[in-house]
């Protein structure tokens, strides 16, 4: 006849486990506000480069003074509001997610010089206040 030979833990070892399991799921679960941060500030930032893209696609598409699609007059400063899909306002609205800010610098070989700035989120006025992120870009434009 053979004998069975059966294997158990403890109840210190089951206990020993459970704590450092504890203990590691405290870690990562602590790691999780620091990851959806993260994300976020990601997709903020991919989506203000692209608005940062559009606005200066459409300035450089512009045969006349006026700019198409947003409005923009050469050598006058003005700023968007944009919500999160993209949506663009002249004014600040409860959707409104990003301000674009569109100055102008001329310099005297004729070039045209834009500074775009796009901040969130828009209720925040980067000049009195501190936003949450900004991107901003520099282009020229030969308006000759």
């Amino acid at each position: 006849m053979k004998r069975a030979i059966y294997y158990a833990f403890s109840l210190v070892e089951v206990t020993l486990a459970l704590g450092i399991a504890a203990f590691c799921l405290i870690a990562v679960f602590g790691l999780i506000p620091v990851g959806v941060q993260t994300n976020r500030n990601a997709t903020s930032q991919t989506a203000a480069t692209n608005i940062i893209a559009s606005v200066i696609a459409d300035m450089r598409a512009t045969t006349s003074a006026i700019s198409p699609q947003y409005g923009i007059t050469f050598g006058t400063a003005k700023t968007l509001y944009f919500d999160g899909a993209g949506q663009v306002t002249t004014l600040l609205g409860a959707n409104s997610r990003y301000r674009a800010r569109i100055t102008f610098s001329s310099s005297p070989d004729g070039l045209s010089y834009a500074d775009v700035k796009i901040t969130w989120p828009a209720p925040v006025d980067p000049v009195s206040g501190t936003p949450s992120g900004a991107v901003e870009m520099f282009a020229a434009f030969d308006r000759n």
